[in-house]
């Protein structure tokens, strides 16, 4: 997968297009609002750590069709029909509208708002797969290190998956989402330089296969990286290269493991490295981990000092998507607001603009609510911010670091239960009796078209 161009106009589902054009040609540009969330929390999450939304603000802070890309479109068979004014129309196209988000670090849960876009009908269409895409992919990734960050005790978590990422691009913001999730380094060099995530790493097997043998390999390694070199020591046999690191005559930061059964290897090669006085040679345990391999180590008291996960966690492959959705939840034509819902099988969401409430007791995070955006609940804290106002970002940069911060924050004041890798109980996210009553109301006005229609 290359690249995404620095202008991703086109980075669209094809529907999105057809429709802002038909918007266009009847004049509906009614203000709608769009409230983008996760209908379902998938299987063995309890919650979700949404990232993406700095990406998200970016993109439609600037949003633009150059005239390549209004070029292509003509060409399309679809745009056949269309007038010259919409291609024109495309040419001026700024996205104008307004954002409310909350915070990256923040958790979720499911139905609860991540964005909510109030804009024209056209653009706020426009935007729905780039949003839901980074949106979807982040916060996955984001949550799936937050249970491996967790399953390994305090212990530091590097990630390391973009070569079995979904292609180069996915790699990076796999690695970013994974630092706001909790890592503690990547091994990706660009996510260090362009989102100041620490980089980590240590060498490959072809290192110590490239020298005529184990020990000048180690050697050469550490003469040239002194102060940080890590031994990959299992290359032929982990015990053996064990003894050699111990017997350099000289320190060695850490050695690596990176395959077989690590908790007694570990335990023997601690043996090893305190036998030869290394007691501060670090072990880096990698190979194949996710967060229930690294809690049984944790559990069986392995002497590792740090993780590296790699494709589970730039994958999150044992839940790949979540059932992110991006939903019209009410429009305003000729100064009155239509309030819009679902009532197909499994489908139905709350109509109206909405804010969500999270209470607190006793420092701990207790329930949240989900009302209607105008209500007021002064003992709980609001989630969502403004993001963009007319098309332009309020909501503050951070560096990541403080993004990392509010995440650990967050999970360190989230119940004990909500936070197992197994059968956690769902958190409580409750409805306000207003927001109950808009559906009913939605509800009855859609049974009464349908009889007004002979519909059944």
């Amino acid at each position: 997968m290359s690249s995404i161009p620095c202008n991703p106009a086109l980075l669209v589902d094809l529907y999105e297009l057809t429709m802002a054009a038909g918007y266009f040609e009847h004049g509906m540009n009614a203000r709608s609002t769009f409230e983008l969330f996760v209908r379902h929390m998938p299987r063995d999450r309890a919650y979700l750590v949404a990232s993406g939304v700095d990406a998200a603000l970016d993109y439609l802070e600037c949003l633009r069709f150059t005239e390549e890309d209004v070029a292509y479109l003509r060409e399309q068979p679809a745009f056949h029909t269309v007038s010259d004014s919409f291609f024109e129309h495309l040419r001026r196209f700024r996205f104008s509208g307004d954002v409310d988000a909350v915070r990256e670090g923040t958790l979720v849960f499911a139905e609860e708002p991540i964005l909510r876009v109030s804009a024209p009908v056209e653009e706020a269409q426009i935007v729905e797969t780039y949003l839901l895409s980074v949106i979807n992919f982040e916060t996955l990734v984001a949550s799936k290190a937050a249970r491996v960050v967790r399953a390994a005790g305090g212990a530091p978590v590097l990630e390391f998956g973009t070569r079995r990422a979904h292609g180069p691009e996915a790699g990076l913001r796999a690695a970013r989402a994974a630092y706001v999730g909790g890592c503690a380094a990547t091994s990706n060099v660009l996510a260090g330089m362009r989102y100041g995530v620490p980089i980590a790493g240590t060498a490959a097997h072809s290192w110590t296969q490239i020298f005529p043998n184990e020990r000048r390999s180690f050697e050469a390694l550490a003469e040239t990286f002194p102060d940080s070199a890590i031994l990959l020591i299992d290359t032929y046999d982990s015990l053996a290269g064990a003894e050699i690191a111990s017997t350099l005559g000289r320190p060695v930061a850490g050695v690596r493991l990176d395959s077989g059964e690590l908790l007694e290897k570990s335990r023997r090669v601690r043996q090893i490295l305190d036998r030869h006085g290394m007691y501060n040679t670090k072990i880096v345990a990698s190979g194949d981990l996710n967060e229930h391999k690294i809690e049984k180590l944790v559990t069986a008291g392995a002497p590792i000092d740090s993780f590296g996960v790699g494709t589970d966690l730039a994958t999150s492959r044992d839940v790949p998507a979540l059932s992110v959705v991006y939903k019209l939840v009410e429009f305003t034509r000729n100064g009155q607001t239509y309030f819009t819902t679902k009532f197909s099988e499994e489908k139905v969401y709350w109509p109206g603009s909405k804010q969500v409430f999270r209470f607190s007791e006793g420092g701990r995070f207790h329930h949240d609510l989900l009302a209607r955006a105008e209500e007021k609940y002064p003992g709980a804290a609001p989630l969502l911010e403004p993001a963009l106002r007319a098309g332009k970002r309020v909501m503050p940069r951070e560096p990541l670091a403080e993004t990392r911060a509010r995440t650990l924050a967050n999970l360190a004041r989230l119940p004990e239960p909500y936070l197992a890798l197994r059968d956690a109980p769902a958190y409580p996210v409750e409805k306000s009796a207003a927001l109950d009553r808009l559906l009913e109301e939605a509800r009855e006005k859609y049974l009464d078209a349908s009889k007004a229609t002979g519909a059944t």
